[in-house]
C-alpha cells in the first residue's frame, strides 16, 4: 500500500514538473513572439518613415528642378507664338519649331518614338498639348539615342524623331522652349523633362496625346482639339 502511495506521488510530481516545464516553455515562446513582433513593427515603422522621407526628398528635388533655369535654354515669348489651325505648310523661325500655327491634328505623343521625320505642323500641335519633343540628326551617338528612346517610351506626353538638318545633334523642345544637349547623360535632359512635360508652358494642359497622327501618317479622329 505504501509503495503504491509512493508511486502515485512520484507520478504526480513528474506530471507537475512536466506542467511547469510546459508553462515555462509557453512563457518563453510568448516573450520570443512579442520580441520578434516588436522588431518587425519597429522595422516596418522605420522603413515607412524612410520611404516617406525618400519620397518627400524626391518631390523636393523635382520641385527644385522645375524652378531652376536650364543652362543654354532658348526661350520664345509664348504670347507671340500663334496657335491657329492650318492645313498648309508653315514656315517656322526655328528648327525644330517650338510653337506657331499648326495642323488641326496632333502627332501622337504618348511616349511615341518615330524613326522617320514628322510633319512639323503635327508635332507643334503636340507641343501645344504639353509634350516634350526629342529630335536628333545623324551626328547623334547610337548609344545616346537608345537611352533617350527608352526614356521617351516610359514618359507620356513625349515623342522622339529624327530631323537631319537641325543644328544640334540632340535637341529637346517644348512650347516656347528649346535646348541642345551633349548626350543622354546630360543632366539637362532630366531637368527639361521634369520642367516641361505637361509643364506650366503648356497652352492646352490636359489635352490628349493619343488619337492623333501615328507613324504611318494616319489617324486623327479627334480632329481640331
Amino acid at each position: 500500500m505504501a509503495a503504491n502511495r509512493s508511486t502515485n506521488a512520484d507520478r504526480r510530481a513528474r506530471i507537475e514538473e512536466m506542467r511547469r516545464a510546459e508553462q515555462a516553455r509557453e512563457r518563453r515562446n510568448r516573450i520570443l513572439t512579442i520580441g520578434v513582433s516588436a522588431v518587425v513593427v519597429l522595422s516596418l515603422v522605420g522603413f515607412g518613415g524612410w520611404a516617406i522621407n525618400k519620397q518627400s526628398e524626391k518631390k523636393d528635388q523635382e520641385a527644385a528642378a522645375a524652378k531652376a533655369p536650364i543652362e543654354g535654354e532658348k526661350d520664345w515669348d509664348a504670347k507671340k507664338l500663334t496657335r491657329n489651325h492650318v492645313e498648309t505648310p508653315v514656315k517656322y523661325e526655328m528648327k525644330p519649331p517650338v510653337g506657331g500655327d499648326h495642323n488641326p491634328i496632333w502627332q501622337n505623343c504618348n511616349g511615341d518614338v518615330y524613326d522617320k521625320p514628322l510633319n512639323d505642323t503635327n508635332a507643334v500641335h503636340s507641343l501645344e498639348h504639353g509634350a516634350v519633343w526629342v529630335t536628333y540628326n545623324k551626328k547623334a551617338d547610337k548609344g545616346d539615342l537608345d537611352k533617350l528612346s527608352s526614356k521617351v517610351k516610359k514618359t507620356p506626353y513625349s515623342l522622339m524623331s529624327p530631323i537631319d538638318d537641325q543644328s544640334g545633334a540632340i535637341m529637346l523642345s517644348a512650347w516656347g522652349k528649346q535646348v541642345t544637349v551633349d548626350g543622354a547623360s546630360d543632366p539637362r535632359v532630366d531637368a527639361f523633362f521634369t520642367k516641361y512635360v505637361n509643364g506650366p508652358q503648356t497652352p492646352e494642359p490636359g489635352a490628349a496625346c493619343t488619337g492623333g497622327v501615328d507613324a504611318s501618317g494616319q489617324g486623327g479622329k479627334a480632329m481640331g482639339q
